[in-house]
């Protein structure tokens, strides 16, 4: 399609299907629309496209405006030191998410949609099996770190309206990151108890005003770079936009703004 040189593409499916599209697509400047068929269809959700109207999509691919987004690209590499690239451009993670994406049956997860992560979730959050790594922000010092998961992304909402990375936009030309480091059955009280109040502290004025005086959870760590770099003590599995990659042994994630043409109604 790209070497066709097309006016538009229309990307039918989830987030996957979006991504793969965008690795391709991304610097050419052809406009990408999306008809959201997914299982979850978090970057329309974050973006406001709606989700399995046809007429909507093919109306917005013939007659909506382009718009520059982010694409964040991940390097990488094995234990034996193999690398490769890959876009994204919702959500990169280590941890709970990537365990989700990896143990997860394709069957459950096309029948029953989100309902089908519960059990790869409880599994990961009884079982607190934490992950040493280090990482490094943009040309920052490097520093070391336990944690449950690491999430890095460019979008924040989850579904349900769940907002995990607050500051998270398409297109701002960062990517903001979250790591949990719950410590026991408190600690993950601590992080659903954060999550749950995420919205009102960064969606309302009040919320935001009572933000100021509150102290930062070390449950929840937040940070935003146009680079982060992660070096794990043991290769842990890693997804991309709900995609298994395998196991890595290291990973660099940039983003590259303003990098795909977005067509939206």
């Amino acid at each position: 399609a790209r070497d066709s040189a097309p006016d538009v593409v229309l990307v039918v499916g989830g987030d996957g299907t979006l991504r793969v599209a965008a690795e391709v697509l991304h610097g050419s400047g052809i406009p990408i629309a999306l008809l959201p068929t997914g299982t979850g269809n978090l970057y329309a959700r974050n973006l406001g496209i709606p989700i399995g109207d046809v007429t909507a999509a093919v109306r917005s691919a013939f007659h909506g405006a382009d718009r520059a987004v982010d694409v964040a690209f991940a390097a990488l590499t094995t234990a034996d030191g193999d690398t490769t690239e890959h876009a994204f451009l919702v959500m990169a993670g280590i941890g709970l998410d990537a365990r989700m994406a990896a143990d997860t049956n394709a069957g459950l997860k096309k029948r029953f949609g989100w309902l089908a992560y519960s059990d790869p979730i409880m599994r990961s959050v009884v079982g607190n099996r934490q992950v040493d790594l280090r990482y490094r922000l943009d040309e920052g010092d490097e520093h070391g770190m336990r944690a449950h998961t690491v999430i890095v992304g460019n979008c924040g909402t989850l579904t349900a309206g769940l907002l995990l990375l607050p500051e998270a936009q398409p297109d701002d030309g960062l990517l903001d990151a979250v790591a949990f480091r719950p410590r026991g059955a408190f600690g993950w009280t601590k992080i659903g108890y954060g999550l749950s109040l995420n919205r009102f502290y960064h969606r309302t004025r009040f919320g935001r005003l009572l933000a100021r005086f509150l102290p930062r959870s070390r449950t929840l760590g937040y940070t935003t770079a146009r680079r982060l770099d992660l070096v794990l003590d043991e290769p842990e599995q890693l997804q991309l936009d709900g995609d298994p990659f395998g196991l890595v042994a290291a990973a660099s994630l940039r983003v590259e703004h303003g990098g795909l043409v977005l067509r939206t109604a």
